[in-house]
């Protein structure tokens, strides 16, 4: 039991780092010069949300299967959207301090 537990408890702390990292890494690449480096990880999940819809099994039911399919993309496409609003708000933050800078130059 003691085992156990502790396997949880080292498996949930590698989660955390994991989901930390996935994290900083889209900020990092959210705050490059370019714009396409901080997509490429939401663009990675989306990808990787195919998946679950490609490996969908057919329930023989035409209305069953569409619900079936969009709340699968819905719940697959969840880490996506928070990797987009991360992305949307380091460039905000990027595109005001470049607009504060330029008027800064024009005041000189």
């Amino acid at each position: 039991m003691v085992m156990a537990t502790r396997m949880i408890w080292v498996s949930l702390i590698v989660l955390v780092v994991f989901l930390v990292g996935g994290v900083l890494l889209q900020i990092f690449l959210s705050k490059r010069e370019s714009k396409w480096p901080g997509l490429v990880l939401p663009a990675i999940s989306f990808l990787w949300s195919l998946l679950y819809l490609f490996n969908m099994m057919d329930t023989g039911s035409m209305v069953q299967n569409i619900l079936t399919a969009l709340l699968t993309m819905l719940l697959a496409n969840i880490p996506t959207l928070v990797l987009l609003a991360i992305y949307w708000a380091v460039r905000e933050k990027r595109r005001k301090r470049s607009e504060l800078d330029k008027m800064n130059i024009d005041d000189l």
